[in-house]
């Protein structure tokens, strides 16, 4: 079980259903949501800026794409340009998306830090799947 989650969906609906998927399966015993990619980027900011440790932060993070203000890509580009990579190293990312466009799946494994790309809604068997791979 993590001991953290962080769930970022502009999507209420989303993101309700993936914390009563999450707490189901007794994934997580603290789940985090934000709403678009800014607040989840001021979340990092703010645990950067007071330099916590491993224990602090969350270990997965489920990323949408498509979200107002600062979407999916946007916030990977700006986590990487600020090097949050290296200081949140056991951080990965899940991309859950309600895309089916190739080239996403492509772009997403560019980045270091996102571990896969899933296909929205999450389920429990996705979830058994994730436990194998952290």
């Amino acid at each position: 079980m993590l001991d953290k989650i962080f769930c970022v969906d502009d999507d209420a609906i989303t993101l309700m259903l993936c914390k009563k998927v999450i707490e189901r399966v007794s994934f997580a015993n603290e789940i985090i949501t934000a709403q678009n990619g800014e607040e989840a980027f001021a979340y990092f900011k703010t645990l950067a800026d007071k330099q916590k440790t491993p224990t602090d932060y969350p270990k997965l993070i489920l990323l949408d794409l498509n979200m107002p203000i600062m979407n999916g890509w946007e916030f990977l580009d700006a986590y990487q340009e600020c090097g949050y990579q290296n200081i949140f190293k056991e951080a990965k990312f899940i991309v859950l998306s309600s895309t089916i466009d190739p080239q996403d799946v492509d772009k997403a494994k560019k980045y270091s830090a996102v571990l896969d790309f899933l296909s929205k809604p999450i389920t429990k068997e996705m979830l058994e799947d994730l436990k194998s791979k952290l």
